[in-house]
């Protein structure tokens, strides 16, 4: 069964608008079953269905649950359906997880067993990069390749230094929150330590780094605390940026900052802050 066209159009606006939704896709059926191998529907955060169909009640509830969740952490998943007798057989729970299966009793009168695909269709991670830094043209020209959506935060005059970058803000107004995953690096280099400092600080984010020594991130955070931003903000910092690779050049250290932000997202650590 091929997907309908509305279905693949509807994927296409939804990814083109930046919003999050799940994908269910039927991969595999035994027996009678309403839908079909590669029946398929979309489904919002709040898991309604948008678009599509993959059966009736039999399948909806333990779906959207599944939609639910890979949406908030994520992961895909893999949810079985089987008939009562094979449920029983196997001595499941209703949810429960084997080896990466989610099982849920098909209560639908055909009795069928139908294996369905749950895959989360999220924003694109967003590095946000203040100042003008080399270590910051080198953070921009990098960070795509690893599926980063860049915001260059400078002045206008320094904004011709970047290539390429998806968002463009002059100066440091950047908004205080915003929709997905968010990883702030400052790169001034001296130039609007402070002012940019204190934007990323005050805005809400999975990380914020600063690329400079420890003596100054301790001078920055004295002269910034004095300026009135809570101390327990400042303390998210994370500073030196990056991981002890022996980075020497811009384009090493931005390596490095990558390689850091992808620990936090990967393995969900919490890289210590040094002060």
């Amino acid at each position: 069964m091929r997907p309908q066209p509305d279905v693949i159009d509807l994927i296409a606006n939804l990814k083109a608008r930046g919003e999050p939704f799940a994908l269910a896709t039927v991969v595999r059926t035994v027996s009678v079953t309403a839908a079909k191998a590669g029946a398929k529907a979309v489904i919002r955060p709040d898991g309604t269905v948008s678009e599509g169909w993959i059966g009736g009640g039999c399948a909806r509830a333990a779906v959207l649950s599944a939609a639910r969740e890979a949406i908030a952490d994520g992961r895909s998943r893999l949810v079985s359906l089987l008939p009562k007798d094979l449920f029983t057989e196997r001595e499941l729970q209703q949810g429960e997880e084997r080896e990466g299966v989610r099982f849920a009793r098909n209560m639908c009168p055909s009795q069928g067993t139908m294996d369905i695909f749950v895959e989360p269709m999220l924003l694109a991670p967003s590095l946000v990069i203040f100042g003008a830094s080399p270590v910051a043209v080198a953070l921009s020209d990098i960070a795509p390749r690893f599926g980063y959506r860049v915001t260059v935060c400078a002045p206008p005059e320094d904004q011709p230094l970047f290539a390429e970058a998806d968002r463009r803000i002059e100066g440091y107004a950047l908004p205080a929150t915003e929709e997905g995953h968010r990883f702030l690096i400052v790169s001034t280099q001296g130039r609007g330590d402070e002012a940019a400092l204190t934007a990323a600080l005050s805005a809400e984010a999975d990380h914020v780094a600063f690329v400079g020594s420890r003596r100054k991130v301790a001078a920055l955070r004295e002269k910034i605390l004095a300026n009135g931003l809570p101390a327990e903000r400042f303390d998210r910092l994370k500073g030196p940026a990056g991981l002890d690779l022996g980075a020497v050049t811009p384009e090493e250290i931005a390596l490095s900052i990558l390689a850091e932000i992808l620990a936090v997202r990967r393995q969900g650590r919490q890289i210590a802050a040094n002060h």
